[in-house]
């Protein structure tokens, strides 16, 4: 393809593929040169074109020399334009999903339900890119604009007519997915994440709303859990955009949740949709999972779905990698379970959704990653510590913190609790004392297959250790 094809000018040099990483520069590619929190691309312009980049896309006052400036005061959207043109074209329908929890789940749901509906559907976030016969690791919820594209590129090769995604506070704020045509979003919920990066609640939730102020096509749909605080304003986001809005939950107008009763193995809703009302046997436990379920079919109904095919097939998704996940069930006959929540909020949710199913105790293991939000820690701590009847507190992903300090600030807010440093052996304790009647949570990690220590990614797996353990 031309540089003037895609730029809309005379500039005739082919152009062979996009790069934000000099490294990955190969001859015809345009190179990204974008400032970011450690490293300003800028610097790294020389080696691109050195490389072979025929353009590069950066701020007016950049210096350029030996290829095509393609200059703008907001180069990462420039450069995601230009990369979208490149790409094309992508599956015919695409939503995404943004929100501090239940992301992962959603997009995963609505890939489910569109499924079963008949279409070729795939997913990408924080599980990779997931099909209904593969899942490929990206390692990030929202990937680079240039992997994000091209995977979604390839999935429409592929035959794939429906894709669901995560939206990311990160990769709306660095237009990670901009370009692609979006039909409809769904806003799940705001809390507390990330604080470290946007420093305050007010820019994070600004952030998000990109995705119905700026992304969503015109005349698209927002699909909004009715019951967050924040709703209302997200409502009014939405319609100032012209979007159609269907709201979910107990105050959903589109889907209104009526009740919810929980089961053995999962829980019984009724929701009223179009004057109707429908009984729905969810094969998974928990109120947020509830929450994540009716937004997918929100989103499913917004891009064409009908009412009643779409709610009766929640009956049979499948449960996510990590969320809520039952590992095993251990010889004492207390059940493990597994789940990524890493914010207060995060807990709390998954921590709930297990008291209802506890007769016993309800024996839960944290932790809280490094180089991330600081604050959310002890917090979390007390969340555990007034809603559990034992709490370990383990390390998660230290990075380049001290585990030990990080260790300590959870332990501020569950000054009761049981401090074991090996994220292996707090695991095995907590099966050691789970008697029949009792639940275990394992929190913070989820589908994860390796903890970050340091510059390391050590291979570790809440699952698969946890049958160990058990075995």
């Amino acid at each position: 393809m031309k540089l003037g094809t895609l730029t809309g000018g005379q500039e005739t040099a082919t152009v062979s593929g996009f790069a934000i990483d000099h490294r990955k520069v190969a001859d015809g590619c345009i190179f990204g040169a974008f400032e970011g929190a450690r490293v300003n691309g800028e610097d790294y312009i020389a080696a691109a074109i050195a490389a072979g980049a025929v353009a590069v896309v950066a701020r007016p006052e950049a210096v350029v020399d030996g290829a095509v400036h393609i200059a703008d005061a907001n180069p990462r959207a420039a450069f995601a334009r230009l990369a979208a043109r490149f790409f094309a074209p992508f599956p015919e329908v695409a939503v995404a999903v943004t929100g501090t929890n239940g992301k992962t789940s959603t997009v995963e749901m609505t890939r489910q339900l569109w499924r079963m509906a008949g279409h070729h559907a795939a997913s990408i976030g924080t599980l990779g890119v997931t099909t209904g016969d593969d899942r490929v690791s990206t390692g990030l919820t929202t990937p680079d604009v240039v992997t994000f594209l091209s995977n979604a590129a390839g999935l429409a090769r592929e035959g794939v007519t429906h894709l669901a995604f995560e939206a990311s506070s990160h990769g709306l704020s660095q237009y990670r997915t901009e370009g692609l045509p979006v039909v409809a979003a769904a806003f799940t919920n705001l809390s507390r994440d990330h604080l470290d990066y946007h420093g305050t609640m007010e820019a994070y939730f600004d952030v998000k709303m990109r995705l119905f102020s700026d992304v969503v096509v015109d005349g698209g749909a927002a699909v909004i859990w009715a019951d967050d605080p924040l709703a209302a304003d997200v409502e009014g986001i939405a319609a100032k955009r012209g979007l159609r809005v269907l709201s979910v939950g107990t105050r959903g107008e589109a889907l209104r949740l009526v009740s919810r009763e929980p089961t053995l193995l999962g829980q019984g809703l009724v929701i009223e949709a179009e004057g109707k009302s429908h009984t729905v046997n969810l094969p998974l436990i928990g109120a947020y999972q509830a929450a994540n379920a009716l937004v997918s079919a929100g989103l499913v109904i917004a891009t064409g779905g009908e009412v009643a095919a779409t709610l009766a097939a929640l009956a049979r998704l499948q449960p996510v990698r990590g969320r809520l996940e039952r590992a095993v069930i251990c010889r004492s006959g207390a059940p493990v379970y597994v789940d990524y929540a890493h914010t207060p909020d995060a807990l709390e949710a998954a921590i709930s959704a297990l008291q209802a199913h506890a007769s016993g105790k309800l024996i839960v293991i944290i932790g809280a990653g490094g180089d991330r939000d600081q604050g959310k820690r002890a917090p979390m701590g007390a969340i555990a510590a007034a809603m559990a009847d034992v709490v370990i507190v383990t390390d998660d992903n230290p990075r380049g913190e001290d585990a030990a300090a990080i260790r300590a600030m959870v332990m501020e807010g569950a000054p009761g609790a049981t401090e074991i440093a090996s994220r292996r052996e707090a695991i095995g304790a907590a099966i050691a004392m789970a008697g029949p009647t009792d639940i275990v949570l394992i929190a913070g990690k989820g589908h994860e297959q390796g903890q970050i220590v340091g510059d390391l990614v050590l291979p570790f797996d809440d699952v698969s250790v946890t049958r160990e353990m058990a075995a």
